[in-house]
């Protein structure tokens, strides 16, 4: 176990660094004399890209080489990440910075997730996945407390020094894990697949950048993310050992479960930001009284999934899936049934969608990796990494589409409510996916390559994991 949490502790830097920068940005600014939207873009926009572009070639490397030696990279990725930006003498080595913490965030948490999956039998998954939602929840939540609290105190760079006592935790704690040794295997594995990883980094940044902007360049870079679908899908089909193997998605278990994960990204994601928007618009509700208001969903995700993951061990996926999807609906319900005018019903919609979203995604997550083979473990959470981002990114495009904060409350309200049929159509649909998961009994069948394109055993299957 010592193991697991040195995993989970390096693994919640991602989304600490994702959501700590965001208090920093203005000193920043002034530091390097740009703009506030520049900074945004080199700091914010470059984080993203990298962390959703490399989550799949990360977990496929885990794969081949160990998915521990993949998280000792990611560690120290993300050290001379921190590092370099505590001493950056200009903004673009600052976005440099970033990138590289970007870099080993997204190889330690698909290592994170196949480690539990490989390490642990199915009967303790699900509290594992359980527990490693509530971290990575929890870190996103703290993550502008944290990082305005450093701010006040030690100026912007101390936000990349605090990656560094906790990378040396988790450090000292893997290493009093030992490890069996990796099987060797005379055969020579087939050479990493650098065209497909290449053509998904392309299709991936097409996609993430055309939803972040607006008029003729979106068009012009999502239509380049269609175009460059198809040579991606044809050099997955061609190649000995894909990055993104399309067969696991005829898992159903696999394809329901991660887009589930998806799905309710996007709804928690995008609500994270559209409440606040609304409620300042109607009520003046400044940045300090909004995240008081949202500290209620994300504790009642962090204390719920903890207890999902055991419901889950207990009754299996589908049922507390189902369940948690329900309860999203309900608080949405309440949440659309109020008319924004006091806080109170507002609260009890967050805690109860809080509730919901907790119960959901362990247990989507459990039954998407029980149902791959080891041997593919780390793809598999690569894959189901990159929907997740992706949802929350698709998410933050809709909202920028639909609502206009200039308008007259009246318009606003009619924008709020488009806002939350949207999440009510996209919860139905996660219900959907829900009803899809297997129940208690018999875990699904792990989906496994054809025989001919299986990775060698020294192509890096730790057999200790």
């Amino acid at each position: 176990m010592r193991g697991l949490a040195a995993a989970l502790l390096a693994a919640s830097l991602m989304p600490l660094n994702s959501t700590m920068i965001a208090v920093a940005l203005p000193d920043i600014a002034r530091e390097f004399s740009q703009s506030p939207g520049t900074v945004t873009q080199a700091l914010v926009s470059s984080y993203l890209v990298a962390a959703v572009v490399l989550q799949s070639p990360g977990g496929k490397l885990g794969d081949r080489v160990g998915h521990w030696r993949v998280f000792a990279l990611g560690q120290a990725l993300i050290a001379a990440g921190a590092v370099l930006g505590i001493v950056a003498p200009t903004l673009g080595v600052l976005a440099l910075s970033r990138v590289l913490i970007a870099a080993g965030g997204a190889v330690i948490v698909p290592a994170t997730v196949a480690l539990m999956r490989i390490e642990l039998p199915p009967q303790r998954r699900g509290r594992a996945f359980g527990t490693f939602g509530a971290v990575m929840s929890l870190a996103a939540g703290i993550g502008p407390v944290v990082g305005g609290e450093l701010v006040r105190a030690f100026g912007w760079p101390s936000i990349f020094l605090a990656n560094l006592p906790v990378l040396a935790l988790s450090a000292v704690l893997a290493a009093t894990v030992k490890h069996a040794p990796v099987a060797v295997d005379r055969a020579v594995p087939p050479r990493f697949d650098w065209i497909g990883t290449g053509l998904l980094a392309a299709t991936l940044t097409s996609l993430v950048l055309g939803l972040q902007t607006t008029g003729a360049g979106s068009i012009a870079l999502v239509g380049t993310c269609l175009v460059l679908v198809v040579p991606f899908a044809w050099s997955q089909r061609r190649a000995a050992d894909p990055v993104v193997a399309f067969s696991l998605f005829r898992s159903l278990p696999f394809a329901a479960g991660s887009l589930l994960v998806a799905l309710q990204n996007l709804v928690m994601y995008t609500l994270l930001f559209e409440l606040p928007l609304v409620l300042e618009a109607l009520l003046s509700l400044d940045a300090a009284a909004a995240g008081r208001l949202l500290i209620f969903m994300m504790l009642a995700m962090v204390v719920t999934s903890l207890v999902a993951g055991r419901l889950t061990d207990w009754f299996g996926s589908r049922p507390v899936a189902v369940s948690g999807s329900l309860i999203c609906l309900a608080g949405l319900g309440v949440l659309a049934a109020g008319n924004l005018s006091t806080l109170g019903p507002v609260r009890w919609a967050l805690v109860v969608l809080g509730i919901g979203i907790g119960l959901v995604t362990p247990a989507a997550q459990n039954a998407a990796l029980s149902a791959v083979s080891r041997e593919r473990s780390g793809m598999a959470a690569g894959i189901s990494s990159t929907m997740r981002y992706l949802g929350g990114i698709t998410g933050i495009a809709i909202l920028g589409r639909l609502l206009d904060l200039n308008s007259d409350p009246d318009a606003i309200m009619s924008e709020h409510r488009t806002m939350l049929a949207v999440f009510a159509a996209t919860l139905l649909v996660g219900l959907v996916c829900a009803a899809l998961l297997p129940g208690r009994g018999r875990p699904p069948t792990p989906t496994e390559l054809p025989a001919a394109r299986r990775v060698p055993a020294s192509g890096g299957t730790n057999n200790s994991e």
